[in-house]
């Protein structure tokens, strides 16, 4: 690409000219940039007569592979615009004339005013260099107008492919966890210990299970640890100076006990401690680390401010950490920073373990040992199993069908942990069935969103080749009502339409599932139907010789 400018007027002022400096163009562009002088027949005042020549030209590359060609012409002066210029005027070329010189010799129109000025001098190159790029851009945009004319005149334009149909959104229900365990504290179900005060009063009833998840100290005080394993003082200590197990068959009450599993009995030694238990016990299954809540209940109960330190110290070493340093002295910081059910002791430490397990289920020829109050609060359909007057609610072998033992105990870690991970899309399928079957509704939408993640997830290729029956996943789904993830499978199936159209399960989709994706099928058969025929049109052309 080349560019020609015609530069007029003399650089120098006419009173310095001896002393006056090497040309601006020439010193930009490089030492010896002259290609010639030409005596050209254009020059307009055809009386003047110059001893030197008219046009003088220069040539240089810009921009690496730019041709700048220059047309110098000294004598040519332009009328200046200034209102204070005292030039002779009727020596000078006007602009009018300039432009026509310009278009005669096919180049841009450049009229720069004073360039004897040294600032002007020194920033010449910047001026030229933004000319040149004008030139440039008009150069570029006409070849696109040409192309746009050309392609809309001859031939047809590429089709353009629209973009695929938006895939459903899933949202996620929100956990209820920490209610799920609150709520088991009111409702009194598969109560196994009670709190009675020094006088031999009932206080509140609980659950053995939830304070061992939350506290090293009902470990110890229930024989989940030894003190040999705790090997903390200070734990073994507060569980001695608080509580003691009183197994006496004298005890008030105790003839109005069940027979089979009676609850263990408790005493809490400490009257004041004893006191504010509901509370605390209401502040270690909610989960929720609410300690302001916790001092404000506190307070209302214990007028002394010396009494409510005293109790919420004890309250802070039955939730310590064996063998570290009470960390629970900045209470506010340390509840934002980490919840309550995130101890190290929490209830995945008995999943699938015998202690304290008062129910086992027998799958595939093995046993799960598991506990009824986790089960009862978690669980709609197992707290109506274990509640209701079925069999379950007095057996302790349970046995579960149609289920296998890694997908129960999929479903068990959900229950107890409030999370899960399957290792793949089969799996994450089996746990949504059972979690169908047990009526656990958020965990279905977890396994949704597993098997949905992981298909987005896979690249054409391993679409193509993978094994896994999608249309049978999606008649799997309807079957157990997961309604979202059987809407989304058949606009993933339509949005992958070149892909799964070729396996042979899709001939099993039903009527109303084949309507369906016809319709909606990414990329359209307007598309393709445009792409076959531009190809054909392409084809056409590169047959012909493009020479001549």
């Amino acid at each position: 690409m080349s560019i020609h400018i015609v530069a007029l007027g003399n650089e120098g002022d006419a009173f310095h000219q001896d002393n006056r400096p090497s040309g601006l163009i020439r010193t930009y562009l490089g030492r010896s940039p002259l290609v010639s002088g030409d005596e050209s027949s254009l020059l307009l005042n055809a009386t003047s007569t110059v001893a030197r020549p008219v046009f003088t030209e220069y040539q240089a590359s810009a921009f690496g592979n730019v041709k700048l060609v220059v047309h110098d012409c000294p004598v040519w002066e332009l009328p200046c615009t200034c209102p204070l210029c005292t030039s002779d005027r009727g020596s000078c070329v006007s602009t009018t004339e300039g432009i026509q010189l310009a278009k005669e010799l096919g180049a841009t129109y450049l009229e720069l005013h004073s360039l004897d000025d040294f600032y002007i001098g020194k920033y010449f190159g910047g001026v030229l260099e933004y000319f040149m790029i004008q030139a440039l851009n008009q150069k570029t945009s006409e070849k696109m107008k040409k192309r746009k004319m050309s392609s809309s005149f001859h031939g047809i334009r590429p089709p353009q492919l629209e973009q695929p149909e938006k895939m459903p959104v899933l949202k996620a229900e929100a956990s209820h966890y920490n209610s799920d365990l609150n709520n088991l504290l009111f409702c009194c179900q598969c109560v196994d210990v009670v709190f009675y005060n020094p006088d031999l009063k009932k206080v509140v009833e609980a659950h053995k299970i939830v304070l061992c998840a939350v506290s090293h100290v009902f470990m110890l005080l229930f024989s989940v640890k030894s003190p040999t394993d705790i090997q903390d003082s200070s734990i073994i200590r507060t569980t001695q100076d608080l509580f003691a197990i009183n197994r006496d068959a004298a005890f008030p009450g105790a003839s109005q006990e069940s027979s089979g599993n009676p609850p263990l009995r408790v005493v809490v030694k400490d009257a004041l401690f004893c006191s504010c238990l509901s509370d605390i016990l209401r502040f270690i299954y909610s989960g929720a680390f609410q300690w302001e809540e916790l001092e404000e209940d506190i307070r209302k109960k214990l007028k002394d401010s010396g009494d409510v330190s005293n109790v919420i110290e004890k309250v802070k070493c039955i939730l310590k950490t064996p063998g570290k340093i009470n960390c629970l002295r900045n209470c506010k910081t340390y509840q934002a920073r980490k919840p309550l059910w995130f101890y190290n002791t929490s209830l995945k430490f008995f999943l699938n373990k015998p202690m304290l397990a008062d129910v086992v289920f027998e799958i595939q020829g093995t046993t799960v040992p598991a506990h009824r109050a986790i089960l009862v609060a978690r669980c709609e359909v197992m707290a109506a199993m274990f509640n209701g007057n079925y069999m379950e609610a007095k057996s302790v072998l349970i046995p579960v069908y149609g289920v296998s033992k890694e997908t129960f105990l999929s479903f068990l870690e959900y229950l107890y942990t409030d999370s899960c991970c399957p290792a793949g899309i089969f799996q994450a399928m089996c746990l949504l069935i059972c979690a169908e079957m047990y009526q656990v509704s958020r965990l279905q939408h977890i396994c949704e969103l597993f098997i949905i993640t992981q298909l987005q997830s896979m690249p054409s290729r391993e679409l193509a080749s993978m094994n896994l029956d999608i249309v049978d996943l999606l008649k799997k789904a309807k079957f157990h009502h997961s309604d979202c993830l059987s809407t989304w499978l058949l606009h993933f199936i339509a949005t992958n339409y070149l892909i799964f159209s070729q396996k042979p399960e899709f001939q099993d989709l039903s009527v109303e599932e084949r309507s369906f994706v016809e319709k909606h099928r990414w990329p359209s058969n307007m598309y393709l139907k445009q792409l076959a025929e531009y190809r054909k049109y392409i084809h056409s052309r590169k047959c012909r010789c493009l020479v001549m």
